[in-house]
């Protein structure tokens, strides 16, 4: 069951219009690495999780992204302002100003429309939590883009909130994976020989690096 609280997660301000950057930061609201594909993805996966403290993780986390989704979009709404003008976007997205009446749309900075072919699901914990590490990671990279492209004081601040939120969500899929590691696929494959065997394939490689060794181990990067 979900409850919507009257309330943003985090305050969102702007200090003036700015329908370019609306469009840019669709893409953390309909794009393949944003707040509806994190939801998503996270709710999906949860509904096979056995263990009832990694599914409640799952399901917190893909609770918080929706409440990210709706400061992504009254972000965009403020940014948008008050006057349908396609000229105001000059590139980019402006299905907003031309279509949808300043709503934000459930799309990318391109204009393409949010797909579930953005969601990964695979039934194994371990491979979806590497999965959501993966995409926390990328999210964050979205954003620290996103935070050199504007200088709203205000933007800024809600930009650098969701990109400290999606690197604690990181670190909390990084601790369930450590719970797990031994589990799933990890447990039920990669145990013959062949999975202990590692090639040095790059000549030359470095004259003190661990793979360059005739006794080659895993690669161990510094």
């Amino acid at each position: 069951m979900f409850k919507h609280e009257k309330m943003l997660f985090h305050p969102v301000e702007i200090e003036r219009p700015n329908p370019q950057y609306a469009a840019l930061l669709h893409e953390q609201l309909g794009g393949g690495n944003g707040e509806l594909k994190a939801a998503m993805q996270y709710m999906s996966q949860s509904f096979r999780i056995k263990d009832p403290e990694i599914r409640d993780l799952f399901m917190d986390i893909a609770a918080e992204e929706l409440s990210h989704m709706e400061m992504v979009g009254q972000t965009i709404c403020l940014l948008n302002g008050h006057n349908v003008d396609a000229g105001k976007v000059p590139a980019g997205e402006i299905q907003t100003h031309v279509q949808l009446g300043l709503n934000p749309g459930l799309i990318n900075a391109s204009g393409y429309s949010w797909t579930a072919d953005y969601v990964t699901v695979t039934g194994d914990l371990c491979a979806d939590l590497l999965s959501n590490i993966a995409s926390e990671q990328r999210a964050k990279v979205v954003y620290e883009y996103l935070y050199r492209q504007i200088d709203d004081k205000k933007v800024r601040e809600t930009i650098d909130f969701l990109l400290n939120r999606e690197e604690a969500h990181n670190a909390m899929f990084r601790e369930a994976f450590n719970k797990v590691q031994s589990t799933g696929s990890n447990r039920d494959f990669g145990t013959t020989k062949a999975a202990r065997m590692y090639f040095s394939l790059s000549e030359p490689s470095p004259k003190d690096a661990d793979f360059a060794k005739k006794d080659v181990g895993p690669v161990k990067f510094q």
